[in-house]
Formats: structure tokens, C-alpha cells, sequence
């Protein structure tokens, strides 16, 4: 088999990357750089133009950074996804009015998939996008293992996907958190424990502004709501969002103490309302309510009004993404407008990607004798394997 990382290697995000035999050639992952305005493919001929010469794309999860390009990719090549993951990703993009993505089948966890010479088994892991895979492909009894994005501090256990997981002689892998200072990350059930007592000490309205797509955090802050007798309140895109994930997850077609609510009118949305029965409330009964609602910054204009109707007072805004977007303009001004109106901004996230230690740990389960790292800034932390061959090279057949 040869490897060739098209994208990915020496930064975060931007995934693409070729796995071919003698006669089969696909491509794992199909992504956007990060921060990228208008995306564009890069020169792949055969994958984004000209004629076709790849039998098959998989996406191991929706993150745009890893699935962002798939719709440029040539039509007559069959695109594959997790089922649940392509449910959510195209219910998030049917709300924006984006084209769905179309995709030529799922693939499930644990049974293999073969394509040409080359068989793909999918492995379901824990991530901040729900439905997420590692994909161990093996090809003349050779085999490697792309772990796509991973962690072990999720509501999935690490502990038994490493009992399920072969040997394998090359692994491809992860690497973001590596160039951040080395620390704990906060577990996932810990994370809903903190947001129980944030919640506890605050008598007025609860706020969350948290990726609508991060379904373990919505799991989070769904059971922190409960344990604290608030209704939970997602807006119209999230619980699209939701009830794509399917029936175990929080959503208000079938959660009765959860409440959905339209924050724009327009273009069609109150039909899409009327389809949540009872579960829709108006901003007038919302100023009722103890309640957490999730919140984004394009929704300022919905909470100013909101806040005419209801004091702010002894308020917080749970905080729940990554540090970094503080930065930004429309959040940094979106956090001082609710600063104004009197909430405490309060910081409680945790990792979508694996730390140094659960690295290691799957390092030492499959046992590579190469390692090729990808989607990190800090690959030389990899050296420390003075028995593994570390590939820093874009191509490595073995």
C-alpha cells in the first residue's frame, strides 16, 4: 500500500489523504482549511478534476476541516459517512439552505467495507462531532490505521475501543492538542458535574453558547438542565440539528422538557416551528421559565427583546468552545453585549482531541512500526518513538 498526504501534515485541519494498492485507490477525508471563507479544492487531478480515478471517498466525520470539500469532489466517485453523521451534517446544511451533501452509502462500526483489493473497517470513536470513525484499512496483509479526530475523555469509552483495535504497521494519527501546553483534559461527565453547580449559583437565566453540532456537549447540558429543574431550549437549527442524531438524543420531538424557539421568522421558518408541536414556546412564556438556553451570536438581536421582558439579573452565559474564538470580532462583541446586560461569562469546555497520554496509550494498543502524524503543528513530539519509523515525507509505501 501507498499513503499520500495530499493535506493535513504540519497543521491542523485541511484533511486529504490517498491510500492505494496495485489497482485501488481512495481518499480519507475531504476537507477545508481552517478559517477558509470561500473554500476552495486544491489541484488533485482525478478527485476534483478531470476524469475520475478514485473508486471511493471516506469522510470519517463532518467537521468542515475533514469533510468541507466532499461536494467538489467529482460526482461519478461514491462518497461514504456514517449514518448518523450524514443525518446531522445535511440537517445542518438543509437549514442554512446549502445544497445536502450526497452521499453514496454509510458505512457501519465493525463490519468491513471492500472496495477494491482494499478492505476499510470502520471504528466508532469518541469526538466532539457525533457519529465519528477511525478507519483501519488492511490490503495483502498489510494494514494501517487513520484514527481521523479522537479523544478519550468523551461519554464513549476509550477503554474498549482500544480492546477492539488490531495491530497494525502503519498508523496514521491525530496530533492537535500536541503544540498546547500538556494538561488533564476535563472529562465529559465531569464537564456536566461543573456545569450542575455554575448552574446552582446563579437564579436567573442560564445561557450556553456551545457548537450546535458538539451532540456529547448538548447530552451535557441537557442532564446539568435537569438537575437543575430547568427546561432546556434549543433554537430552531439546533433542534434540526438534534433530532437528526436520532431518538437517544436530546431533541424536542420527543423530550418533553425541552423547548424549541424561532429567533427569525422569515423565509419559511414557522412552518418548520409548527412541526414541533408542543414543544415550540414564544418569547413571552420563555420570560416565564427557569430554563438554560442555548444561544449563538447571530441571536443578539432575539436576546436584546427577550430581555425586555425579563430581568437579567444574576444571569450566566456557560461559555463552552474552544478559548481561541474569544478572539474573534462577532464573538468578543457578542460577550461583551451580554456582559452589559448584567451576565457572567463563565468558561466550561473540554477537548474534542486526544491529549499527549491517550496518544500514547494507542500507540502502544496497535503497535505501528511507522507512525505518519497529521492534523497537528508538533509532529517532531513524535520522535520521542526512537523504535518507529516516524514518516515526515507526503508519500511512504509499505
Amino acid at each position: 500500500m501507498t499513503i499520500k498526504i495530499f493535506r493535513g501534515q504540519n497543521q491542523i485541519g485541511g484533511s486529504i489523504i490517498e491510500v492505494s494498492s496495485d489497482s485501488t485507490r481512495i481518499i480519507l477525508d475531504a476537507g477545508t482549511e481552517l478559517e477558509e471563507i470561500e473554500p476552495a479544492a486544491p489541484l488533485i487531478e482525478g478527485l476534483f478534476s478531470g476524469e475520475a480515478s478514485y473508486d471511493a471517498a471516506f469522510i470519517s466525520h463532518y467537521h468542515g476541516d475533514h469533510i468541507g470539500l466532499c461536494d467538489k469532489i467529482l460526482p461519478n466517485i461514491p462518497i461514504y459517512i456514517g449514518k448518523a453523521a450524514g443525518a446531522v451534517t445535511n440537517a445542518a446544511r438543509k437549514y442554512m439552505r446549502k445544497p445536502e451533501y450526497s452521499f453514496a452509502g454509510y458505512y457501519e462500526p465493525g463490519k468491513p467495507f471492500t472496495v477494491g483489493d482494499l478492505v476499510l473497517t470502520p471504528y466508532l470513536c469518541d469526538h466532539s462531532a457525533f457519529d465519528a470513525y477511525m478507519f483501519h484499512i488492511a490490503c495483502d496483509g498489510k494494514s494501517l490505521l487513520y484514527t481521523g479526530d479522537f479523544r478519550s475523555h468523551g461519554r464513549k469509552s476509550f477503554h474498549g475501543l482500544l480492546k477492539r483495535l488490531p495491530s497494525v504497521d502503519v498508523l496514521i494519527t491525530e496530533g492537535t492538542t500536541l503544540s498546547r501546553t500538556p494538561a488533564t483534559p476535563v472529562t465529559e461527565g465531569k464537564l456536566e458535574q461543573e456545569a450542575v453547580r455554575a448552574i446552582s449559583e446563579y437564579n436567573g437565566p442560564v445561557f450556553v453558547l456551545m457548537a450546535a453540532t458538539n451532540i456529547d456537549r448538548l447530552v451535557s447540558m441537557y442532564k446539568a438542565a435537569r438537575r437543575t429543574n430547568r427546561v432546556l431550549l434549543q433554537d430552531l437549527y439546533l433542534a434540526a440539528v438534534s433530532t437528526a442524531a436520532g431518538k437517544s438524543i436530546p431533541h424536542p420531538k420527543d423530550f418533553s422538557d425541552i423547548g424549541v424557539f424561532l429567533t427569525n421568522g422569515a423565509d419559511g421558518r414557522y412552518e418548520e416551528l409548527q412541526s414541533y408541536g408542543e414543544a415550540k414556546i414564544s418569547r413571552q412564556n420563555i420570560a416565564k421559565l427557569n430554563f438554560v438556553m442555548c444561544v449563538r451570536p447571530s441571536m443578539r438581536t432575539y436576546i436584546e427583546k427577550l430581555s425586555d421582558l425579563m430581568p437579567f439579573d444574576n444571569g450566566v452565559l456557560l461559555y463552552s468552545l474552544w478559548e481561541g474564538y474569544k478572539e474573534n470580532e462577532d464573538m468578543a462583541t457578542f460577550l461583551a453585549f451580554m456582559q452589559k446586560k448584567g451576565v457572567k461569562v463563565d468558561s466550561l469546555h473540554t477537548s474534542g482531541h486526544a491529549d499527549s497520554s491517550t496518544i500514547d496509550a494507542l500507540i502502544r494498543k496497535v503497535q505501528p512500526t511507522a507512525i505518519i502524524p497529521v492534523h497537528t503543528e508538533h509532529s517532531d513530539w513524535f520522535d520521542r518513538y526512537h523504535d518507529i519509523t516516524i514518516v515526515k515525507n507526503q508519500v511512504f509505501s509499505f
